[in-house]
C-alpha cells in the first residue's frame, strides 16, 4: 500500500472508529455481558461474581471494536464479532473460546440458529455467511471447515440479523432501507436459499430488528427501527406493513413537517418481551427509553411511556429480563477511556417494575434502580462499567453521546466521493490486489 492509499484508509477508519457499548442477557438470566471497544465484560448473576474468558484455540483475540454480541436461544453458546474481522464463539458452561472464524470483511451483525447448529454473520460488503457447528460448538469437530456465503444484499451494509421464533426464516436488514425475509433451509450448506418476502416502507436505513409473538400468534410479527425515526410492525411472511409508530414525534424530536437539525432521532435498538406486552426502544438523542406495546388482536403498536434518565445518559444498547421484568440499559463507546485511565467507560442502568407497569400502565411507573439495588450490586457494576471520577461523569457521558452520533452517521449514511477518490479506492480494493 502506497502512502496515499494508507492515509486515505487511516482517515476513513478514524471517522468510524467509535462503536457503541453493547449489552446481552443469557436466556436463563445466568449471565450478563457488556462489550465496549474490544473488551468483553461478563458477570455471573447467579453466583454473584465476575467471569474470566479463556482462549486456547490458538486464534487471535479481539483487537478492535466489537460490533455484535448475542447468546444462542438455548444459552449454550455466545458469539462476539466486530471490526477486527473476527467471529468468536464461546461455550457458556466454561467461557472457553471454542471457535475463531476469520472474516474477509468487518462484521456488522451475528446470529445463532435456535438449535445451536449454525452461526451466521454479516459483513460490511453485504454478505451473510454461515458456519456449521456440532451440538456444543466443538472446535475440533469443525476445525477444517470454513464459513460459506448464504445470501447477499449487494454491497449494502447489513445492520441486523435475526432468526424467526419458529426457526424457519432468517431476517436481514440493511442501510438501503430494506428488510429481507429468507427461508432458512433445513440443510443450509447444501440447499439453495429462497426469498420469502421483502418488508419495504422505511425511508432511511434500518438499524435494528426484533420479533414478538404470543400463544395465539405463534409465528409472531416483526418489529423494525430506522433512521427515519419510526418503529414499524410487519407481517414478515407477506411483507405487509401493519402499523407505524412515529417514535421521533413521540419523543418531541420531530414536528409535523420535519426533523429538527440539532437532534438525531435514529432508533438504535429495540428489545421486546416475547409476548409483545412491552417493547423497549432506544433513540440516539433520547436520554431514556421509550416503551411501546404490540396489540396482537388489532395488529397495532401504541406508545405507553418514556422513562427518562439523567440528562447525559443516552442508551446505546438494551437487554430484557423476561422473568424479572427488568430492562438492562448500557451507555458507552469504544476509544473513549475514562479521564486519567486507559479503561473504556460504560454505564449500566436497570429499570425495574415492568411487570406491574404492564398490568397498570397508568398507575405503576417503572423504577430506575439505584446502584446498590442492581442485581449483582457494586461487584457487577465494577466489572461491567469501569471506574470514573463522579465529578467528571457528566462531561464524559456527553462526549460519548456526541461521538456516537457522528459514528452512526458515518457508518450508515452513504458517502459521496470525488471521481479521483473513487479511482483510488478501486485500485486499493483487496480483490483487485489479489488478481494483480
Amino acid at each position: 500500500m502506497d502512502e496515499e492509499e494508507a492515509s486515505m484508509e487511516a482517515a476513513e477508519s478514524s471517522s468510524m472508529d467509535v462503536a457503541p457499548a453493547l449489552i446481552a442477557l443469557h436466556p436463563l438470566e445466568t449471565y450478563v455481558a457488556v462489550a465496549v471497544g474490544s473488551e468483553l465484560r461478563l458477570f455471573d448473576l447467579q453466583e454473584k461474581h465476575s467471569v474470566s474468558l479463556s482462549d486456547n484455540t490458538g486464534g487471535p483475540s479481539h483487537s478492535d471494536a466489537i460490533r455484535a454480541i448475542c447468546f444462542g436461544a438455548k444459552g449454550r453458546l455466545f458469539v462476539s464479532a466486530g471490526d477486527d474481522k473476527l467471529v468468536k464463539l464461546w461455550a457458556t458452561d466454561s467461557w472457553h473460546c471454542v471457535r475463531t472464524i476469520c472474516s474477509e470483511k468487518r462484521v456488522t451483525a451475528v446470529s445463532i440458529s435456535h438449535d445451536g447448529q449454525f452461526v451466521t454473520y454479516a459483513d460490511k460488503f453485504g454478505v451473510v455467511w454461515i458456519m456449521d457447528l456440532d451440538e456444543d460448538g466443538n472446535s475440533e469437530a469443525v476445525a477444517d471447515k470454513k464459513a460459506i456465503p448464504l445470501l447477499g444484499h449487494y454491497c449494502s451494509i447489513i445492520t441486523s440479523l435475526e432468526i424467526s421464533p419458529d426457526g424457519r426464516f432468517i431476517v436481514s436488514a440493511d442501510r438501503d432501507f430494506k428488510i429481507r425475509i429468507t427461508m432458512f433451509p433445513g440443510k443450509p450448506l447444501k440447499l439453495a436459499h429462497e426469498i420469502q418476502s421483502f418488508c419495504l416502507g422505511h425511508t432511511d436505513f434500518v438499524s435494528c430488528l426484533s420479533f414478538v409473538c404470543s400463544p395465539d400468534y405463534s409465528e409472531g410479527f416483526l418489529l423494525s427501527g430506522s433512521g427515519d425515526a419510526t418503529v414499524r410492525l410487519w407481517d414478515y411472511k407477506s411483507g405487509c406493513l401493519l402499523d407505524t409508530c412515529e417514535v421521533g414525534e413521540k419523543a418531541g424530536f420531530v414536528d409535523s413537517k420535519e426533523i429538527e437539525k440539532e437532534v438525531s432521532p435514529v432508533v438504535t435498538n429495540i428489545h421486546a418481551f416475547p409476548d409483545g406486552s412491552l417493547v423497549a426502544v432506544a433513540i440516539q438523542s433520547l436520554n431514556g427509553v421509550m416503551l411501546l406495546k404490540c396489540e396482537f388482536s388489532t395488529k397495532t403498536l401504541y406508545f405507553l411511556k418514556t422513562v427518562y434518565m439523567e440528562g447525559s445518559f443516552i442508551p446505546t444498547s438494551l437487554g430484557l429480563s423476561p422473568s424479572a421484568k427488568q430492562l438492562w440499559v448500557v451507555m458507552g463507546a469504544s476509544n473513549l477511556p475514562s479521564p486519567g485511565s486507559t479503561q473504556l467507560l460504560a454505564r449500566v442502568r436497570v429499570i425495574s417494575g415492568l411487570d406491574h407497569f404492564v398490568l397498570k400502565p397508568h398507575g405503576c411507573d417503572p423504577i430506575i434502580l439505584e446502584d446498590e439495588d442492581v442485581p449483582g450490586g457494586e461487584d457487577l457494576l465494577r466489572k461491567l462499567q469501569g471506574s470514573l471520577d463522579a465529578s467528571k461523569e457528566e462531561v464524559t457521558l456527553a462526549a460519548t453521546a456526541s461521538a456516537l452520533k457522528a459514528s452512526m452517521h458515518n457508518l450508515l449514511i452513504k458517502k459521496q466521493y470525488s471521481a479521483e477518490k473513487r479511482e483510488l479506492r478501486k485500485r486499493s480494493r483487496n480483490d483487485r490486489k489479489q488478481k494483480q
